[in-house]
């Protein structure tokens, strides 16, 4: 195992890599609840998707690929249906009222996928990995980090967004919802499950002053048993024990249910299946190479640009197979997790954390009750001190030079602000190549633009123009 993975080489030990391997899992665990309550509109199967059908396609999807990243790559990341694309592909089908299938949805995905195979295969999305200036990768890493803590305080409840009348309305100038504004709030220190939030950050955040090794994933398992003594309003405990006997979370998976190859190829040629395969296409290539460089970044691997370069244009291509292999088995995409990032700062530095993960959610499929006592208070603890971590890389950036320090600025502030990885990215792309091109003029050449960068910033500009800000 030493030699395969390289463990002595990486300076790691196996133990910290299944340790890390775990940690990933349980703050990657939620997907399982999450993708298939999102895909069949909330269990109410209102997209024509199957509850059931799902989660086998989340836990299968997420668990051969993930393995597939740590014995092709040796690489600690895991992959998984992606959040935002898996409620964006909820949500084309619900607006469309019935012209729009998931069996086209899927397709759609599918396509997205194969599309990712050729430019992986031509070494297109590897240019990325030259064409970016390192301030801007580094501020990848950081505006992940503050996504990924966003998502842990918004799923926590310790931040809300309020809806407050503006002062047009309390004047009664405006009585529609056109003029409500949202502002962003903390939390109800009365919530239990904020409380909870907070007890998992002080257990996180004490095991690792103290240098505990696996303190993220100790910290999640302390804080479900402390959840277990605590109770919601109504009296219920906070871990819902109810999981362990819910029909769709059986302890023996019936794979007759599985979608597999659930495809409409006819359907393509419907009206608005170029924009949706092109807003898959776009997302997933920038939410992709964000993570994949925010992870290595993490982990130490870009110190060495030539072969960490190398080591995530393989990832590249394992992402791209991930997406087709998705919609193959019945899910949305499937992509680079950020949430990789929590086995990254336990310690993970090979291959052996993903097959670790992998092989997690594999046996999810049989353990799915006990998987979904997990509260979601605990993971999301879990990723606010991720954050917490991935925000280090922000001296790495050179704020001194605007012309790095105004992209670098949007790619951190619009990650987490619009709740998007691709939106930062596309962004700080074009502010970039606008800025050095200026710049330029009276610095002689002093900044270099590749051509790629010129490309993504036509393309960027274009998607906006076209597709709005889907």
């Amino acid at each position: 195992m030493d030699r395969f993975f390289k463990l002595k080489e990486n300076g790691t030990t196996v133990r910290t890599e299944v340790m890390a391997g775990l940690t990933t899992f349980m703050t990657m665990a939620y997907i399982l609840a999450v993708n298939p309550n999102i895909l069949s509109a909330f269990g109410s199967g209102a997209t024509g998707m199957d509850w059931t059908s799902v989660f086998l396609a989340t836990a299968i999807a997420a668990g051969v690929m993930t393995i597939a990243m740590g014995l092709f790559v040796n690489f600690p990341v895991a992959l998984a249906p992606g959040m935002g694309l898996n409620a964006y592909f909820a949500t084309v089908i619900l607006a469309s009222q019935g012209t729009f299938t998931y069996q086209m949805g899927l397709t759609a995905v599918f396509i997205s996928g194969l599309i990712f195979i050729v430019l992986t295969v031509t070494k297109v999305r590897q240019m990325l990995l030259v064409a970016v200036p390192d301030s801007l990768k580094h501020a990848i890493t950081v505006g992940i980090g503050l996504f990924i803590a966003i998502v842990g305080l918004k799923n926590s409840g310790l931040m809300t967004i309020a809806v407050e009348a503006s002062n047009d309305i309390a004047k009664g100038k405006y009585t529609d919802l056109l003029s409500f504004e949202s502002v962003i709030h903390i939390g109800s220190m009365h919530d239990v499950n904020v409380i909870l939030c907070i007890v998992g950050l002080v257990l996180i955040s004490a095991l690792m002053v103290l240098k505990v090794r696996g303190a993220i994933l100790f910290g999640i398992l302390l804080t479900t048993v402390v959840g277990a003594f605590m109770h919601n309003p109504d009296g219920s405990s906070v871990v819902n024990f109810a999981n362990l006997g819910r029909p769709e979370t059986t302890w023996v998976p019936d794979l007759s249910k599985l979608t597999f190859g659930h495809f409409d190829f006819a359907g393509i040629l419907n009206a608005g299946i170029i924009s949706v395969i092109a807003t898959f296409t776009f997302v997933e290539l920038f939410d992709t190479f964000g993570t994949l460089v925010g992870t290595a970044n993490r982990a130490g691997m870009m110190k060495d640009k030539v072969e960490g370069n190398k080591r995530v244009g393989k990832a590249m291509m394992v992402d791209a197979v991930g997406v087709s292999t998705g919609a193959l088995v019945g899910t949305s995409t499937v992509t680079a997790f950020v949430e990789s990032a929590a086995g990254v700062a336990e310690g993970g530095r090979t291959g052996l954390t993903a097959v670790t993960t992998g092989v997690c959610f594999l046996l999810a499929l049989f353990l799915a009750p006990v998987a979904a006592l997990i509260p979601g208070s605990a993971t999301a603890a879990a990723l606010i001190v991720v954050g917490v971590l991935m925000m280090q890389s922000v001296r790495e950036i050179d704020f001194q030079d605007l012309v790095y320090g105004i992209p670098a600025f949007f790619i951190v502030a619009l990650m987490p602000f619009t709740y998007n990885i691709a939106n930062g990215i596309s962004f700080g792309i074009v502010s970039y190549v606008l800025l050095a091109t200026v710049a330029n003029v009276g610095a002689k050449g002093q900044y270099k633009v590749h051509w790629m960068m010129w490309l993504l910033a036509v393309l960027v500009v274009a998607r906006y123009a076209f597709l709005g800000g889907e």
